[in-house]
């Protein structure tokens, strides 16, 4: 890893007043340099997570946003929110530092996130979180789902979760706890990471009445809320489009409600025969988000669970209410994305991005997937990658890693690998096919090294340089074939690329036109 001082900074003014004197702070970015003498810088997610070790997760990482946080709070501001700031011309240390990782101008992420078309979600309390932007006109960004549950894994096995997640280039991070020692577990997750971390309040509230979900009130959600606001989580997913009426349209599905956080309040709703408490006491939610500065991550809990159930009239009904949502949580400046399906075939993926633009304004989209076909247990991963790449063409902000494991068992870190390397590569198409400025950079150093044998520049250049070389390695061990043109799926005399050379050389001698 390599640190770059790449930008001036002060303080955030309040409206009408002159910028403080900058100061220079560093942005991670890690530095792969070629053969030829090319450097290039990639987007870099680990951060200062890179240099810890297990023995050290009890300390944390360095909280570097301390000051600026401290700053505000001296202030008296009552609204953290960035979307607060932006509305008001305010570019804050936070946009700034997320427009050089980026490569654009401070000015077009402030006017990004005023509108809503991004957020960059970041809790007053989570002041080791490196600043990031998710928005369809910024690079397309991967989250990683880690926690534990009743089943199994311990604290510390999350935290090496979070670690090898963010190794591997996931933006942001959920954990799903639902397990023994939520609290802590995700403390620990918060202290040590550099990237925004998600939750779903609603299984830790349904923890403290004791798994009966017909025991959930308001009271012990907002309670929850609190509680982990406090802590630092940047972003809650929160189930308030889940409507009374909208559970009928459930019944005949295949796979029905496959959302954990939309059952409980379905069956809530049901119980109780009222509509979701999320739903009718949202001002009181507003008001704990604005107050620590965390991002609404509107759910899906009636997303399709299945092809046959994809674009329904549920979960299309849901999504018109999260659109109304959204706009309740904008006139109080609160960041909002929305979150997505699901399981849909490729013919419909386009049809979901268009409706949600439409219905819920441009807010970032966040997908999990989708998976574009339902017979691939062991394999989904490659399955949601497909719709995953798709959706992200098509305007989708951020997805939701598939592992492995999914519809299986909960995934261990090699799961978890698979599953971010899946998405990075989902991504990245999705970038390139958008024509965002700089994604085909890589792709060309990497096409440049294999035309010339360049095989360490080839392995240093891909995604995952450690199975790039051990697949070389299996066949061609030797150092002296790490210069060798040719591999060993062609040989040394059936390789397209040598004999591409050979015949450009034959061209140059004999001075031959390019056209015959």
């Amino acid at each position: 890893m390599a640190f770059f001082l790449d930008f001036r900074s002060g303080s955030d003014p309040t409206p009408g007043e002159s910028m403080e004197p900058a100061q220079e702070f560093q942005i991670p970015k890690k530095t792969i340099r070629l053969t030829d003498g090319t450097e290039y810088n990639t987007y870099y997610t680990e951060g200062a997570l890179s240099d810890q070790s297990p023995s050290d997760y009890k300390n944390g990482i360095f909280p570097f946003r301390k000051e600026w946080i401290r700053k505000r709070l001296e202030r008296g501001d009552t609204n953290h929110s960035q979307m607060y700031y932006a509305k008001n011309g305010i570019i804050t240390e936070e946009m700034r530092y997320a427009a050089v990782r980026e490569n654009m101008d401070p000015e077009s992420v402030r006017s990004e996130i005023a509108c809503g078309r991004a957020i960059l979600p970041s809790n007053r309390n989570h002041p080791e979180l490196e600043p990031m932007l998710i928005g369809r006109n910024f690079l397309v960004k991967i989250n990683a789902n880690i926690g534990n549950s009743a089943l199994g894994s311990s604290i510390e096995e999350e935290v090496e979760k979070l670690h090898w997640a963010v190794k591997w280039g996931a933006d942001t991070v959920m954990d799903l706890s639902t397990g023994k020692n939520i609290r802590e577990t995700r403390e620990w997750i918060l202290r040590n990471s550099p990237v925004p971390i998600g939750t779903v309040p609603i299984y830790q509230a349904l923890e403290k009445v004791k798994g009966k979900a017909e025991n959930l009130n308001i009271q012990v959600f907002l309670d929850t809320l609190e509680e982990q606001a406090e802590q630092g989580v940047d972003y809650f997913t929160i189930h308030a489009g889940v409507l009374l009426r909208y559970i009928p349209w459930t019944v005949n599905r295949v796979t029905g409600i496959v959302s954990r956080g939309g059952s409980i309040l379905a069956k809530w709703c049901l119980a109780h025969h009222k509509e979701n408490f999320l739903y009718t006491h949202f001002d009181e939610i507003l008001k704990v988000m604005k107050k620590y500065g965390v991002s609404f991550s509107l759910g899906d809990g009636l997303r399709p669970g299945s092809i046959a159930d994809a674009n329904d009239k549920a979960q299309f009904a849901e999504l018109e209410t999260l659109g109304e949502l959204t706009q309740l949580a904008w006139n109080e400046d609160i960041q909002v994305m929305i979150e997505g399906p699901g399981h849909v075939p490729m013919n419909l993926i386009k049809e979901n991005v268009d409706l949600q633009m439409k219905l819920c304004q441009e807010a970032p989209f966040y997908t999990l997937g989708p998976l574009v076909t339902d017979i691939a247990p062991g394999y989904d991963h490659i399955t949601s990658a497909i719709g995953a790449a798709m959706i992200g063409w098509f305007g989708t902000a951020m997805l939701c890693y598939v592992t492995p494991k999914e519809h299986l068992g909960l995934p261990d870190k090699e799961d978890v690998k698979q599953g971010v390397i899946a998405y990075k590569i989902a991504a990245h198409a999705a970038d390139l096919a958008k024509g965002h400025p700089g994604a085909i950079e890589r792709d060309n150093l990497l096409s440049k090294a294999r035309f010339e044998f360049r095989w360490e520049d080839q392995f240093a250049l891909s995604l995952d340089p450690e199975t790039a070389k051990s697949f070389h390695d299996e066949t061609l061990p030797q150092d002296g074939m790490k210069t060798a043109h040719f591999c060993s799926m062609c040989g040394p005399h059936f390789c397209s690329m040598n004999l591409t050379h050979e015949l450009r050389t034959f061209t140059e001698e004999k001075r031959m036109p390019e056209t015959l």
